[in-house]
Formats: structure tokens, C-alpha cells, sequence
């Protein structure tokens, strides 16, 4: 759960699923990515990892990219092929299932990993110019999606760089040795301020590492809490002892 409470006073203003929050808020900072990083043309999306994430990735995206072609990619086929037909029926996307990311990624645009695996799933031979990876997936340091080798020879932007260092694919690449803390380009936060520069070229490779964060987890609650208020939706406990 989430407890979302007053900054003031610390009193709980409300009590909410995390579960629902934490796939809106990651496919948003996702959303966020793709605004920023990937080429301002990219309209063809794989999508690696077809669970509780994935319907939030597609609608955050389809917000931010008109979507002219839409892999879908999962160890499950029959899970790929369910999210491709609600794709088609409730977004109107142009989806279908490939077999494997070696046949997908390199056609793509916007590569998008949101699985559980503790092994590679995107490979650097997989990735050509100008695409943007956005790895979502790694949140423990079990956690693994992307080739050391591709974050090695990639420009990589990470939500926050403690965090990632510690449990994200950057993680991996440190442990690998391919790469230092300080070959990190920037957190996404620096890019969205314009504080550092995003994409700089249409043939940039970028991987965008995401572990997800509180600050997140705090935005996305705050914003519901206000919009729960304003619908009168929810119920209100009243938390004080009587007299």
C-alpha cells in the first residue's frame, strides 16, 4: 500500500493500492523517456514482457508517439497474443506478436523490456542506430534485461543513479566492468529540466535504465488523492479516538 500523509503534520491523508499506482507511475516515467530520448519520428515499438505492466506502457505511449507498428514479445505466446488483441480493440494499435527480440528490435524504434528476468533479454547485436531502449524491469540486483556490452557502447540515462548503481542494468554493467558510474549521461530529471541535453543525434543509441523511485510513487499518489477529493470517490475513516 501507499499511505500518503500531510507534509506539514505528517497526518495519513489516504490509504491506496500501490500495485495500481506503481504501473501508472512507471509507465508514465517511461512516457516521460520516450518524450525526451527517443527520435522525434520513432513510431514503431517492441515491447518485451507482456504481464501487469505492459497495458499501462502502451497507453502511456500511445500519449506521447503516434504508433505505426507495435511488436508485441513474450516467453508466454498465447500472453503476447491476448495483449495484441486488446491492443487492436481498445487502443486501436497495429500490434501483433513476433517470436523473439533478434527478429523485432532491429526494426524498431522504441524497445521497452518490462519482464522479471535475471538474464539478458536484449542482446547489443539486436539494438541499430538511433534506437532508444527503455529497461524497466530490473528493480531487485537479481533483476537483469540488457547486455552489459549494450549499456557499455550506448548513451545511458538512469532515474536515479544511486539507485541504479545498486540495483538497476547499470548495476550489471558496473559489476561487468564495462562501464563507471561517471559514463552515465545523466538522470532524466537533469534532461527534463534542461539541465543536461537529451538526444543529440538521430543515431544515438540510448538506454533509458529505470528502477523506479519514491518521488514517483509520491507525484502519482498526491495526483490521485486530489482527483479522488474533487470526484468524491473513495471512503473516509475517520482515524481520531473519540472524546
Amino acid at each position: 500500500m501507499i499511505v500518503l500523509s500531510d507534509a506539514e503534520s505528517g497526518t495519513p491523508l489516504a490509504i491506496m493500492d500501490s500495485a495500481r499506482i506503481t504501473e501508472l507511475r512507471t509507465a508514465a516515467a517511461t512516457a516521460v523517456a520516450v518524450r525526451h530520448l527517443a527520435r522525434s519520428d520513432a513510431s514503431r515499438v517492441v515491447l518485451i514482457g507482456c504481464g501487469a505492466q505492459a497495458p499501462s506502457h502502451l497507453r502511456a505511449l500511445r500519449e506521447v508517439r503516434t504508433i505505426s507498428r507495435l511488436a508485441l514479445i513474450d516467453r508466454d505466446p498465447a500472453r503476447a497474443q491476448r495483449l495484441a488483441q486488446w491492443a487492436s480493440a481498445e487502443l486501436g494499435l497495429p500490434a501483433e506478436v513476433s517470436t523473439s527480440p533478434a527478429d523485432a528490435v532491429p526494426s524498431c524504434d522504441v524497445c521497452v523490456t518490462c519482464t522479471p528476468s535475471t538474464r539478458p533479454v536484449l542482446m547489443a547485436d539486436m539494438v541499430r542506430p538511433g534506437t532508444l531502449v527503455a529497461a524497466v524491469g530490473a528493480d531487485n540486483p537479481s533483476k537483469h534485461e540488457i547486455d552489459p556490452r549494450l549499456m557499455a557502447t550506448s548513451k545511458v540515462v538512469v532515474d536515479s543513479l544511486d539507485q541504479c548503481a545498486s540495483m538497476g542494468d547499470l548495476h550489471h554493467a558496473l559489476e561487468a566492468r564495462v562501464m563507471r558510474r561517471e559514463d552515465v549521461h545523466a538522470e532524466l530529471g537533469d534532461i527534463v529540466a534542461g539541465a543536461r541535453p537529451g538526444r543529440e543525434s538521430d543515431d544515438e543509441v540510448i538506454v533509458f535504465d529505470s528502477t523506479g523511485t519514491a518521488l514517483q510513487d509520491v507525484a502519482a499518489a498526491a495526483l490521485v488523492f486530489e482527483r479522488a477529493i474533487a470526484s468524491a470517490r473513495g471512503i473516509d475513516v475517520e482515524l481520531a479516538s473519540p472524546p
